[in-house]
């Protein structure tokens, strides 16, 4: 199996609503990537909808997609949460919180009802935003001398890389993106070049 480095997310937010028997359910997809965003963004729609009754959530974090958490905020358990979570799941976004606000309409929906919609309204979230793919990448800085700058040139052209930052000097050095998928054929390319060293700084 080929190494996967992509993985998709929203990469802008998108809101939908549904209403049963006088209750409304008005969903929001939102791109995070901490615990401490997915608050933030808790108290802001907290603070728009004062009058509701539920903020029911999930959310999945990390480009591996291994962490989620989810809340039913008052609703029966795993009436909320639980099929928030799983149309994430569905669409296999991570770095992304659905929050669904209830304003009650006086009739109870009942389990089955409440899973309906709370999952309804996520997918119409997610329907209206924009998801995108992202690369796994590590970012390098790369010293080299000025004499080496062609060849670091053309392996940078042969392997798209991007360039974060730049400064050439008698001493060059270039701050790169490089996708997981293609980091140990580049850094072998870059062994080869005379005087050139490179360091990890962080992955994307």
């Amino acid at each position: 199996m080929l190494f996967d480095d992509t993985y998709k997310t929203v990469g802008s937010p998108g809101e939908g609503i549904f209403r049963d028997k006088g209750s409304k359910f008005i969903g929001y997809a939102i791109p995070v990537k901490t615990e401490q965003e997915l608050k933030d963004h808790l108290a802001r729609i907290r603070a728009e909808h004062p009058k509701a009754r539920h903020y029911c959530w999930a959310a999945r974090f990390t480009t591996d997609r291994s962490v989620f958490k989810l809340n039913d905020d008052g609703e029966p358990s795993g009436s909320a949460g639980r099929p928030i979570l799983n149309t994430l799941l569905s669409q296999d976004v991570t770095n992304t919180a659905v929050i669904v606000v209830r304003y009650f309409g006086g009739t109870l929906l009942g389990l089955p009802g409440l899973i309906n919609a709370y999952k309804t309204a996520a997918v119409e979230a997610l329907k209206e935003s924009v998801i995108v793919e992202l690369s796994l990448t590590d970012v390098y800085s790369l010293h080299f001398g000025y004499l080496e700058m062609n060849t670091v040139m053309r392996v940078l052209k042969e392997n798209d890389l991007q360039i974060l930052e730049q400064s050439f000097d008698n001493e060059c050095s270039i701050t790169l993106e490089i996708r997981k998928s293609i980091l140990n054929q580049v850094l072998g390319k870059m062994d080869k070049v005379s005087g050139l060293s490179y360091k990890y700084l962080y992955s994307n």
